[in-house]
């Protein structure tokens, strides 16, 4: 643009010094003065014969007048022709990192211990997405009292565009990784949030389709060669939320000892001020402890609900198969990805020492760590 606007300068100048004026003063350039030594004036002949005014001086200083006006009328307009592509260039350009997947500045507010949080990580580090974390205190609150929507994890992208509902988050970005031309905003209204009520009388807010990658054609082809792998990523990422992550409050509360231990470790990785890390550690390990209870009644599991986990944990090696290393083949899928995630919490507590020992997820569950670490080496 700036090129463009010299070669119009360019034109405009020399359009200028091909007036009449300024061929007559580049003519007056060769033409010696016809000087009167009584006077010392120059003369120039014109309508009335000799005449005292020095007309091709006249003349001259006319074409430069008109001249500098040209080129300072082209200078002014190149400036502004530059500032204004410089402003359109900048506004492109904050239109493209804030659209894509390009340049994104995320921000994850989270609790450290929270499931759903750690599978939004999980995905984060894989596909080396740098990002900062401002854990959330979960008595106040208080770092996300500015959002209308009091869960978390909450992802800013950019300080201006707001993800909620860890599902969402992971199937925008990874819509954004594969399909580098579409934008959030174009991405999220395939998301739609409804509300609802549910049997509690409490009034929910759930996002239709979010466990789909917005693909097709070709895009689709190169995310999910295999067939049906599309299906089967959806349904394991369902069960990672639907199922799975209801078997962890259980184990991990499943004695008042285990419980202890459990918000021993969630007040060491969380937020707390001293008061509220003693009050959570004592009154809220008693709380989770009988909470447990109710949970293993809410969701029909057996006394030991050990014996759940491990079946769910057996189920998923299973689904995997002994041909494939991750659910995605040689790589891990979002499916992948969410059940190491909601399975990863639980790291340090006598609940996983015991899936670990007592299931065939060892082996799949290491070489998840050394993706997702491999990865965010590479950040």
């Amino acid at each position: 643009m700036a090129a463009a606007c010299a070669r119009t300068l360019g034109k405009v100048g020399r359009l200028v010094l091909e007036t009449p004026a300024c061929r007559t003063a580049n003519s007056y350039a060769v033409v010696p003065k016809i000087t009167l030594n009584a006077s010392r004036r120059a003369y120039g002949t014109g309508a009335g014969g000799f005449r005292s005014k020095p007309f091709f001086t006249t003349q001259l200083r006319s074409a430069r007048v008109l001249g500098c006006a040209f080129l300072l009328g082209g200078g002014l307009g190149l400036y502004q022709t530059l500032k204004l592509t410089l402003e359109r260039h900048l506004a492109e350009e904050e239109a493209n990192t804030s659209g894509s997947s390009a340049g994104l500045k995320l921000t994850l507010y989270q609790y450290k211990t929270c499931p759903f949080c750690s599978k939004v990580r999980a995905f984060l580090d894989y596909h080396g997405l740098p990002y900062e974390i401002v854990e959330v205190n979960p008595v106040m609150r208080k770092e996300i009292k500015w959002s209308t929507y009091r869960k978390v994890p909450i992802l800013m992208v950019n300080e201006s565009v707001q993800l909620n509902d860890s599902s969402v988050i992971i199937s925008t970005l990874k819509t954004l990784l594969v399909s580098r031309e579409k934008t959030i905003p174009q991405v999220l209204d395939c998301y739609p949030e409804m509300k609802s009520v549910n049997d509690s009388g409490k009034e929910v807010t759930e996002f239709n389709n979010k466990y789909w990658i917005m693909v097709a054609g070709a895009e689709e082809e190169a995310l999910y060669p295999e067939k049906g792998s599309r299906k089967e990523e959806i349904k394991w990422r369902r069960w990672a939320d639907d199922w799975l992550v209801h078997l962890i409050s259980p184990n991990v509360y499943r004695t008042a000892g285990e419980a202890l231990s459990s918000f021993d470790y969630i007040v060491r990785e969380g937020k707390f001020s001293t008061f509220e890390g003693f009050f959570a550690k004592y009154v809220g390990a008693g709380a989770m402890w009988l909470i447990s209870k109710r949970l293993k009644n809410k969701h029909n599991l057996q006394n030991d609900v050990r014996l759940d986990l491990y079946k769910a944990v057996n189920d998923w090696v299973a689904a995997i198969g002994k041909q494939r290393k991750f659910m995605g083949g040689d790589e891990p899928n979002l499916a992948d990805l969410a059940v190491f995630g909601v399975l990863r919490v639980m790291e340090g507590l006598q609940a996983f020492e015991d899936m670990m020992e007592n299931t065939k997820v060892k082996p799949w569950y290491r070489r998840m760590e050394k993706a997702t670490h491999h990865k965010e080496a590479q950040q």
